[in-house]
């Protein structure tokens, strides 16, 4: 074997954390089996072939693909055969910056079989975000869209593509000519590569408190060891069908939408943008059994039902995380459409820890953030590092077969202790009977709609415009979404500084839109402690108070 393609070289280069007292420990107990997602595919073709895998729809209600498990296949192969041709190889490292389309999954399963690893990228990254992930991945291949909500991605690339040395091949995927990709070769035989599960396949980036991105790496044993317990506890099998419209370049979107179906063998209905209508024309056109998202969407879908009457009925449950989920939320949707909903808790670095079981009452699922599975472990602790008793707020730490094993190329960074406890930088408590509650954050992130917004980064981007002198962005509670961003400054002199400035000033620096803070408040001097920094809570109470009394106004 090439000594650049030995597991450990591949291992050290990245910057895995990942001792064999683990790897054994989860393999004697049964978490870890070694099988990659490329043989869950394998697995469904040899079972039911011309079973449909993937329907992959379009907001608009135009086009809709459908592949078979047997054409799901094929089009792996013919992707994974040009992908050898491009010089991927194990350890590869193929960034994807697509929609919630079928490609994405069949990129996904083709990278594995040949050893790659996926850096899943949000569509609405920008220039910043783009820049900083394939220079620290060191992308070789990259996959984007000709063009997606009025975006020319190419285009878009073009303007950091000088500042990315490394990056050989880009692979164009065009909506108006979905049987090939642009620039993919064809007709050369698959190595016979083999990754083991160990083996780093994943890198997502995740949003820190440094401002510097952080590339979570997970490994096919670490993913379906979730994607196993998560099906497990929600009793779903081969003959369900799942919707998803959260990104896949998400994490959950990436288990639930690409792992969760592969690995049962099931069906996965995609959306490739969130429309309410939209999503429930097509959970009622296809009778989707199982959906998981951010509770914005089911209020969503709420909102249609009641207002257009939609069909809604063939849903068995919807999972909701990212954001807590209000008493009324769950009411009303056992109500109106008799679907059970549960309540979870995870992050990009152990995937999904506590979830709440089927049998659970409304007054539980909202009020906690479920139970552990099966092999996951969480403890509360003081300051200290010591255990607090039930009840009692602290800081939650988690272990299990779901944690990563790095961030890349920073082992520094992992907050990890010696006994694979996982410091997560969320504060909550566990109550008696074991389920968890989230009552804040220790780490600096704003949670919009499920999607989190990388507070400092978008703060040390706010500190180049020569105007601001200080800026601090917080959470404003937000009815719908969960939370919005509010961006407080202090401004150098007179200079002049508004909301207008403030947006065209993020998007030239190709600052992801989304994450634009929605409020901005210019003030006297910030809020410090006596060493200097600012205090944050004190902003945070300021912009609740503000926010309560416009609402009573």
């Amino acid at each position: 074997m090439d000594q650049d393609l030995a597991p450990e070289t591949i291992a050290a280069r990245l910057g895995v954390v990942l001792q064999s007292e683990r790897i054994a420990r989860m393999k004697q107990q049964g978490f870890w089996t070694d099988e990659r997602l490329v043989d869950c595919l394998d697995r469904a073709v040899l079972a039911h072939p011309d079973a449909e895998a993937i329907v992959s729809a379009r907001k608009d209600g135009g086009c809709v693909t459908r592949l078979t498990y047997r054409e799901l296949a094929g089009e792996v192969e013919r992707i994974a055969a040009g992908l050898a041709a491009l010089g991927a190889q194990p350890g590869t490292i193929v960034s994807v910056q697509l929609p919630c389309w079928w490609q994405f999954a069949a990129i996904v399963l083709a990278c594995t079989r040949l050893g790659c690893i996926v850096n899943p990228l949000m569509p609405t990254a920008r220039a910043h975000e783009l820049k900083a992930a394939l220079s620290l991945c060191d992308t070789r291949i990259f996959f984007i869209p000709r063009s997606f909500r009025q975006v020319d991605y190419p285009c878009l690339l073009d303007g950091v593509r000088k500042d990315l040395p490394g990056l050989r091949h880009v692979v164009v995927v065009d909506e108006a000519a979905p049987g090939g990709f642009e620039g993919l070769p064809s007709g050369v035989a698959i190595p016979k590569a083999f990754t083991h599960a160990d083996a780093v396949t994943e890198i997502m980036f995740t949003s820190g408190t440094t401002g510097a991105p952080k590339g979570v790496m997970q490994t096919s044993n670490t993913l379906l060891a979730a994607t196993r317990a998560f099906a497990e506890r929600n009793g779903l099998g081969a003959g369900d069908t799942i919707f998803m419209a959260s990104p896949l370049a998400h994490q959950t979107g990436y288990l639930w939408g690409i792992f969760l179906p592969i690995f049962l063998g099931a069906r996965v209905v995609y959306l490739d943008q969130w429309v309410p209508q939209r999503a429930a024309q097509l959970i009622a056109a296809e009778r989707a059994t199982f959906s998981v998202a951010a509770p914005t969407f089911l209020t969503d879908l709420l909102g249609v039902q009641e207002a257009e009457g939609a069909d809604l009925g063939s849903l068995n449950a919807f999972l909701l995380a990212g954001a807590p989920v209000p008493k009324v939320l769950v009411e009303r949707a056992a109500e109106r459409l008799g679907v059970r909903i549960g309540s979870a808790w995870g992050m990009t670095e152990v995937a999904l820890v506590t979830i709440s079981h089927p049998s659970d009452s409304a007054e539980r699922v909202s009020a906690t953030d479920g139970a552990p599975l099966p092999g996951t472990q969480i403890r509360i602790v003081n300051s200290g590092g010591v255990p607090v008793p039930p009840r009692v707020e602290g800081r939650l730490q988690a272990r299990g077969p779901f944690n990563f094993v790095g961030y890349l190329k920073r082992p520094d960074l992992n907050d990890t202790d010696a006994d694979g406890w996982f410091e997560t930088g969320d504060l909550g408590y566990v109550d008696d009977a074991g389920y968890l509650r989230i009552t804040g954050r220790a780490k600096d992130i704003v949670i919009r709609g499920g999607e989190k917004i990388p507070v400092a980064d978008v703060e040390n981007v706010l500190y180049r415009h020569p105007a601001i002198a200080d800026a601090a962005i917080v959470a404003v509670p937000d009815p719908r979404l969960g939370e919005r961003a509010c961006a407080y400054v202090t401004l150098r002199g007179t200079d002049g500084f508004d909301m207008a400035e403030m947006t065209r000033f993020l998007a030239a620096c190709g600052v992801t839109r989304t994450y634009f803070p929605e409020r901005l408040e210019i003030i006297a001097e910030m809020p410090r402690t006596a060493s200097g920094k600012i205090q944050k809570f004190l902003l945070r109470q300021r912009a609740e108070v503000d926010t309560a009394t416009a609402s009573a106004g």
